[in-house]
């Protein structure tokens, strides 16, 4: 089936080997200091995510396993008290870690977390390879511009594989080939053998609440540490090999021409997104407009409209929303995925943070109660990015009134940023009770200051994790 449309595969062939020969270039390594400071805020935030990720039952149990069976001591994974691990042990459990929680950046143009898939094995390998913090940010800026094109390029029709099983293997290849400054045909020999490795794990996991949703960026990280070692060896994909996958095998679009376009001054990664809320994007603006419906309360002290008075609660939102319907989450993956839980959760507990999506907010009579008595419907009309992803939410009380607030673009994109302070202060809420000296050396990254980032990732690492508290 691979000749199904010949002339798309060989034009698909030609970008892959332009847009790997681009990336391989010593000229691509210099960053405009916008992309570099970028790269280091997504640095900040996809630790956070990891190191929060860490305080999951299960994520420890599974640490505990790669500890079990790790090599030599390497590479540092990000939760306190675990010792050194061999690069793709470590990078397999900071994988797993990474979107735990579902604080980890995203793009806002396409599904994919592309931070996520890079940084767990770009780490280790940075930490195991002793390259400095510069290569590092470096190698992440470019394996995010490859990242991202692909998943621009490859659109899925509806959300059937889950992003983080299709993009994670190249992600975590792309960073790899870059810091150890593969040429150009080797870093394409390793990005198309990851994609042919590429899984079809299923989008509903992550509504449905199976925890193996998390594992696919571990499995990511691990698969693409090691299509770049076997692309140094010859064992590696072709340039068709992302037609071959995407296009034939998932039967996605191919536009081919978005893996060339622009490369070097349009990136990638201006058009992110970041979190405070700890659940799936397409549930921020439900969330925000339902903060600001909690704000009223506070403020209006009338008895006859709590949350204990809501007869029901109607969410309008866009149409990826309108897929998350559970009522009855089957664990906090699928209440982070479910619209009816984060209107209830943040109606009752007025926060989108972790302690709204946790094991106690899904068990809490109050949230419980409320999740019931939400009902979707569709949010008209629909209009274009950056307002495709709306919410109006009505709670709809007892006495008789309804409360009405719109959210039409959550905060987060390149259309409505948070300030830094913001991103600092949940920085800070999460690591700074296990890892008191992370921040002060990431700040010093993010400003681009001269000994830090020529300091090796290595020696970095080891300034922020001292003083870890178990």
């Amino acid at each position: 089936m691979t000749d199904a449309d010949p002339a798309r595969r060989r034009s698909t062939a030609i970008a892959m080997r332009s847009l790997a020969h681009w990336a391989a270039d010593p000229a691509s390594r210099v960053l405009p200091e916008a992309i570099r400071s970028r790269a280091a805020l997504i640095l900040m935030d996809d630790l956070g995510a990891m190191v929060a990720g860490f305080g999951e039952p299960q994520l420890r149990a599974a640490t505990a396993q790669f500890v079990r069976g790790a090599g030599i001591a390497e590479a540092s994974v990000f939760a306190p008290g675990t010792p050194r691990l061999d690069r793709a042990s470590a990078a397999a459990a900071n994988g797993m870690a990474a979107a735990w929680c579902e604080l980890d950046e995203g793009f806002r143009d396409a599904p994919c977390h592309a931070g996520a898939y890079i940084l767990p094995a770009l780490l280790a390998e940075a930490e195991a390879g002793g390259a400095t913090t510069a290569e590092m940010l470096s190698a992440l800026a470019l394996a995010y511009e490859i990242t991202v094109r692909l998943a621009l390029a490859f659109p899925f029709p509806a959300m059937t594989v889950h992003p983080h099983a299709a993009f994670a293997p190249i992600g975590a290849a792309a960073g790899i080939g870059l810091l150890r400054r593969q040429d150009g045909d080797t870093l394409l020999g390793a990005i198309a053998g990851a994609a042919s490795m590429a899984f079809a794990g299923p989008f509903q996991h992550a509504m449905d609440g199976a925890l193996v949703r998390n594992a696919w960026t571990s499995a990511g990280a691990w698969i693409g540490i090691k299509a770049a070692d076997w692309a140094e060896i010859g064992i590696a994909g072709l340039p068709e090999t992302a037609f071959d996958v995407f296009a034939v095998s998932f039967a996605t679009g191919c536009r081919p021409e978005i893996l060339t376009a622009d490369l070097g001054t349009s990136w990638a990664m201006q058009a992110g997104y970041h979190k405070i809320f700890a659940c799936c994007q397409y549930a921020h603006s439900t969330v925000e407009a339902s903060l600001a419906l909690h704000a009223r309360l506070r403020a209006a002290e009338n008895a006859a409209q709590n949350p204990a008075a809501i007869e029901e609660i109607v969410v309008h939102t866009h149409p990826r929303a309108m897929a998350l319907t559970a009522v009855e989450p089957a664990s906090v993956l699928a209440a982070k995925f479910s619209i009816p839980h984060a209107a209830a959760a943040s109606a009752v507990f007025g926060t989108g943070s972790a302690r709204a999506f946790s094991a106690d907010a899904m068990e809490d009579p109050a949230v419980a109660a409320l999740r019931r008595k939400v009902r979707l419907a569709p949010f008209t009309p629909l209009t274009a990015p950056p307002h495709d992803r709306p919410a109006r939410v009505e709670w709809r009380f007892a006495d008789g009134t309804t409360w009405s607030e719109t959210c039409l673009t959550a905060q987060g994109g390149a259309d409505r940023p948070f300030e830094t302070a913001a991103l600092d202060a949940k920085f800070a809420e999460i690591a700074a009770p296990v890892f008191p000296a992370m921040q002060p050396v990431l700040h010093a990254i993010r400003a681009g200051e001269r000994s830090a980032m020529a300091r090796p990732w290595a020696k970095a690492v080891a300034m922020m994790t001292q003083g870890a508290r178990a």
